[in-house]
């Protein structure tokens, strides 16, 4: 098993036609120079491939594997997947491979999927994090990180089976050729799903889920309990120095005060008042 370790790119200059897509520029001049100064820096990189933003495999990408055949014998295509909406990993790896027509008379060559994985020095962790959409918060709880990376991996698996679906549907219209690896692929996708017709299957799918939720449920019961424990006993330590509930306590008080000062005056001025009317009398 041969292994690419992809460390360093730079972009090229291309241009295509948008009203005839066969007609497109790439800059060889640009391209030699940029590889030349590469060599000086780091002389044991390679061109390994050339990468596109995609984000699917075009027309000219065929035509652009064979013009970098003159760097490199076998080069590795790259699609990065740019859009910020798409939650599976970006980054997805193919090689052009020799291939048979239906008829067996003509050899054509076309793109084979291979695997491909994201890695990172130290130095790079950053960057690379940010191209994952993967970046730590500190502030989310495991938990919560857990149940967004199963969103996302459903989110992927959605992706992907919109792509099967859409493959099977332009074979039966005729618009591309059958693919007997796919198709045996996904022959063996179907064949380990697990069998919903058995009552002992579903009920046991059942009780897990309500485990599950039941766990998450209690969780989040302790978690506010806890946050609201917290809470209580930061305001009673702090208490005795909130100079603002000390200035509030005295200014009610002081409140108290005159008003019931208020309140002895005012029956002091009714007694004075109902002792002259008892002399008038």
């Amino acid at each position: 098993t041969m292994y690419d370790h992809v460390t360093n790119s730079f972009a090229v200059p291309f241009e295509e036609d948008l009203r005839n897509p066969n007609i497109f520029f790439i800059d060889h001049d640009f391209l030699s120079t940029m590889y030349d100064m590469y060599k000086k820096v780091n002389t044991r990189e390679n061109i390994v491939g050339f990468y596109s933003t995609g984000p699917k495999i075009k027309e000219n990408d065929i035509r652009i594997d064979e013009l970098i055949r003159r760097f490199c014998p076998n080069p590795v295509f790259v699609i990065i997947d740019v859009r910020p909406d798409v939650e599976a990993i970006p980054t997805t790896g193919y090689m052009s491979v020799e291939e048979v027509e239906t008829d067996g008379k003509d050899i054509k060559r076309t793109f084979k999927h291979i695997p491909s994985m994201i890695g990172a020095y130290e130095a790079e962790e950053v960057g690379v994090e940010h191209l994952l959409r993967d970046v730590n918060d500190p502030s989310t709880s495991s938990l919560q990180n857990q149940i967004k990376a199963k969103a996302a991996a459903l989110g992927g698996l959605r992706e992907q089976l919109i792509d099967m679906k859409s493959y099977l549907e332009n074979v039966l219209a005729g618009k591309l050729p059958v693919n007997n690896l796919i198709i045996y692929n996904m022959q063996t996708i179907f064949n380990l799903l697990p069998n919903l017709n058995i009552d002992e299957l579903i009920t046991a799918l059942k009780v897990k889920t309500n485990d599950m939720h039941l766990v998450i449920y209690i969780s989040s019961l302790i978690r506010c309990v806890v946050a609201l424990h917290d809470l209580v006993r930061n305001k009673i330590q702090f208490k005795d120095q909130d100079p603002d509930g000390e200035k509030a306590a005295v200014e009610e008080k002081k409140g108290e005060k005159e008003e019931e000062k208020k309140e002895g005056e005012a029956e002091a001025k009714e007694g004075e008042g109902a002792k002259a009317e008892e002399k008038k009398k």
